[in-house]
């Protein structure tokens, strides 16, 4: 009896995994993935002489399902762990916020003011019925406990530099999730959270994945992309199509409208998903800023944070040198993603040495910018009802596509959750309860 063909289209993180672990399961996978390399969002690049992930990751302790990965690949018993530091931009100076007691020595907030903050992080760290928080406004659930005067000098501006406009439409459960993540090794025990790498980054680890994928018979097909796929799981590309057994989409649901023919409209919209994007510029600089990983910015500024990766990975993974990463996050149809690298470079250069007078662009040594336009699906309200299932009406065409996370923050850990939760369906195993409660129980 022949192997269940299976074709999966999209080779980043999730549907490298997913591919990975049906051919484990005994099917015949084909991979598609329109870039040159695997990876999507979590690929790497060369910045000067420097090869490194085109945007910022880090691994926390309890990301139990990256880690599992990693450690398939030998690679977990080789992450560096780190404390780091984190700052906070207000009024043109940026404090530290690393620690209790410099939360409470934070001058732009007042004691009281400080105090419902970090109750309203402490209460959203031990909720547990987010579908409650699925249907509150972010707004309303955060003034609720913050105070209107805490919400607007604290809260929106870095809600606004994320979600843009899009914060009024925006669930509670965003901030919920975003609470969770930081605060799941305190329920384990500790009392912060490290902060980890792999040495070489995600070209290391993607090197490994794509070891793997060979060693379990995956046909990686790269630079292959999907134009159509049909109703009878025909997958047409610029080079010719073939017909298989079963097709999983896993690139963000609009595109995955796109491709499959012959959906109904109601899972047509369904699929349509309002996404954000991100313009990230990369900077390798011969000095340091400050030593944050991460600067929240609470005062006006052209990108969302400021990320000082060399803060987390030891300078040497770059030459000695610094490797900073400037976010801005914008709708996916924002006019911005067709804006010339050079705009965004003197733009986003300036606001750096008015935010660090020490900060000199002669020291720049090269500067990169990335454009996506679909990163993250926007939490709006509700969205856990109307999030579409793995099967879609046409038999044996799948969706298994970051739009489905309806409990988590976008990150690498939750693709993967989403990616194992996604293949048990696919084998008929029963789903875990705790994994992914919409998508995956969706038709049961």
């Amino acid at each position: 009896m022949s192997r269940e063909r299976v074709a999966v289209v999209g080779g980043g993180m999730l549907g490298s995994v997913v591919a990975l672990r049906l051919a484990r399961a005994g099917r015949d996978v084909t991979l598609y993935e329109a870039a040159p390399a695997l990876g999507g969002l979590a690929s790497a690049w060369q910045l000067g002489d420097v090869h490194w992930d085109r945007h910022y990751h880090v691994t926390l302790l309890s990301d139990s399902y990256l880690r599992a990965v990693l450690d398939e690949l030998g690679l977990d018993s080789e992450i560096r762990w780190v404390e780091t530091k984190t700052g906070s931009l207000f009024a043109g100076k940026v404090y530290s916020v690393s620690n209790t007691l410099e939360f409470l020595r934070f001058p732009p907030l007042s004691l009281i003011d400080k105090a419902r903050l970090g109750f309203t992080i402490f209460y959203g760290s031990r909720v547990r019925n987010w579908r409650r928080l699925d249907v509150t406004r972010v707004e309303d659930w955060l003034v609720r406990w913050s105070g209107r005067k805490v919400f607007n000098r604290f809260w929106l501006p870095l809600l606004q530099s994320k979600l843009g406009d899009e914060y009024r439409v925006t669930s509670a459960a965003f901030i919920w999730a975003t609470i969770q993540r930081l605060y799941a090794a305190r329920r384990t025990g500790l009392k912060k959270e490290l902060f980890g790498y792999v040495p070489g980054g995600y070209a290391r680890i993607l090197e490994r994945l794509g070891a793997a994928l060979a060693a379990a018979g995956v046909e990686v097909r790269l630079g292959a992309a999907v134009k159509t796929i049909t109703t009878q799981r025909e997958v047409q590309t610029e080079k010719g199509s073939e017909t298989y057994d079963r097709v999983v989409v896993t690139t963000p649901s609009p595109l995955a409208a796109r491709l499959i023919e012959g959906l109904s409209q109601t899972e047509a919209k369904a699929f349509a998903r309002r996404y954000q994007g991100i313009v990230c510029v990369s900077i390798l600089t011969r000095r340091p800023l400050q030593g944050f990983y991460v600067t929240y910015l609470h005062d006006p500024a052209p990108f969302t944070a400021v990320i000082e990766m060399s803060a987390l990975v030891d300078p040497s993974q770059f030459g000695g040198r610094s490797l900073l990463y400037l976010p801005k996050y914008l709708p996916s149809d924002s006019p911005l993603f067709d804006r010339p690298d050079e705009e965004f470079a003197a733009e986003f250069l300036a606001a750096l040495e008015k935010i660090y007078p020490e900060f000199d662009r002669s020291d720049v040594e090269a500067i990169k910018i990335s454009r996506a336009r679909q990163v993250f699906a926007l939490s709006t309200l509700g969205y856990a009802q109307t999030v579409p299932p793995f099967d879609t009406s046409i038999e044996r065409i799948h969706l298994i596509s970051s739009a489905q996370i309806v409990n988590g923050t976008l990150n690498v850990n939750e693709t993967i959750k989403l990616a194992e939760a996604g293949v048990e369906h696919l084998l008929g195993a029963q789903p875990v309860p705790d994994r992914l409660p919409s998508p995956g129980a969706a038709r049961t």
